[in-house]
């Protein structure tokens, strides 16, 4: 399944910038290192010590954005 992240005010993707891959808005950080990094057993407050760029704000919208995409899905 791919989640379809144009609706999503939290990211922003441009050609040619880390890859064309969706990032957080206004950073370099690829979505793709939240989930992979939840994955691995990382809290919110980890990504965000990590990653300073990015916001408490941002991650939440992405992931209310994923769940919202995953219950799609679902429907479908």
């Amino acid at each position: 399944m791919m989640i379809e992240w144009h609706s999503c005010s939290s990211v922003e993707r441009t050609q040619g910038r880390v890859s064309g891959a969706w990032v957080f808005k206004g950073t370099r950080v690829p979505v793709r290192a939240l989930f992979e990094n939840i994955e691995d057993g990382a809290t919110v407050d980890d990504f965000l010590e990590w990653f300073p760029g990015v916001t408490r704000n941002q991650i939440e919208s992405v992931l209310e954005h994923a769940a919202a995409s995953l219950m799609v899905e679902t429907a479908a």
